[in-house]
C-alpha cells in the first residue's frame, strides 16, 4: 500500500464519519492574525497548541525557514490577501531554532540535484538568465537576525498597511516556548 493509497483510505473514512464536523469554521480566522511559520515537522500540531490555536482561529502559511525570499513572492502575497481580504489585522513571523535552513549548503543541495536527474548545464542557463541559485536557495545562520529580516520586509513593505501589527518571534521546536523578538504593537507605538 503506498501513501497516497493509506491517505485516500482515511479520508473516505474520515468523510463517510463526519469527522470533519468538529473542524467546521469559515474562511475568515477568528483571532484575526496571520502566521508565517516554517514547515518543519515538529511545528505541525505544536506550534498551534503552544500557542492555543483551534482551527479556524489563524490563517498559517509555511514555507522553509518561514522567510521571505521576494517582496512580490507567494509569501507577501499571502499575508497581504489574509489582510485585505480575509479580516487579519495582525501578522506573526514565527521560525524556530535548529532549523533546517541554518545549515542548508546550496552547492551540495545542486549536487543533489544533479544526482536524480537535473541537467548540469541548466544551472549555467539560470545563471545567465539572472537567476542566482545560492541566493535563492539560501538559509540563515541566526534565526533570530533571519526572523527580524523578515518582519523587516513585511512592515516595510510598499503595499502593507503601516497600522498592522508585525511581530517576530522564534520558537522551540521540542517545547514550543516562544521567544519575542520583535513585538510588533511597540514598532507601531514607535512610529
Amino acid at each position: 500500500m503506498t501513501v497516497l493509497s493509506e491517505i485516500i483510505a482515511y479520508n473516505k473514512e474520515f468523510v463517510n464519519e463526519k469527522k470533519y464536523e468538529e473542524y467546521t469554521t469559515t474562511k475568515f480566522p477568528d483571532k484575526k492574525i496571520v502566521i508565517l511559520t516554517c514547515m518543519d515537522t515538529r511545528l505541525i500540531e505544536l506550534l498551534p497548541k503552544a500557542m492555543n490555536l483551534r482551527n479556524g482561529d489563524a490563517k498559517i502559511i509555511k514555507s522553509a525557514g518561514a522567510i521571505v525570499t521576494h517582496p512580490f513572492g507567494s509569501v507577501m502575497r499571502s499575508i497581504l490577501i489574509s489582510l485585505y481580504e480575509l479580516k487579519a489585522e495582525e501578522v506573526y513571523i514565527i521560525a524556530h531554532h535548529d532549523c533546517g535552513m541554518s545549515s542548508i549548503d546550496t552547492d551540495q543541495m545542486i549536487e543533489k540535484m544533479v544526482a536524480r536527474g537535473v541537467d548540469k548545464n541548466l544551472f549555467k542557463t539560470l545563471k545567465y538568465s539572472g537567476v542566482d541559485m545560492k541566493d535563492w536557495l539560501r538559509g540563515f545562520s541566526d534565526v533570530t537576525e533571519s526572523v527580524k529580516r523578515s518582519v523587516d520586509q513585511v512592515r516595510n513593505h510598499p503595499l502593507m498597511d503601516r497600522k498592522v501589527p508585525v511581530h517576530g518571534l522564534v520558537a522551540h521546536p521540542d517545547t514550543g516556548l516562544l521567544d519575542v523578538i520583535i513585538d510588533g504593537y511597540e514598532a507601531i507605538d514607535e512610529k
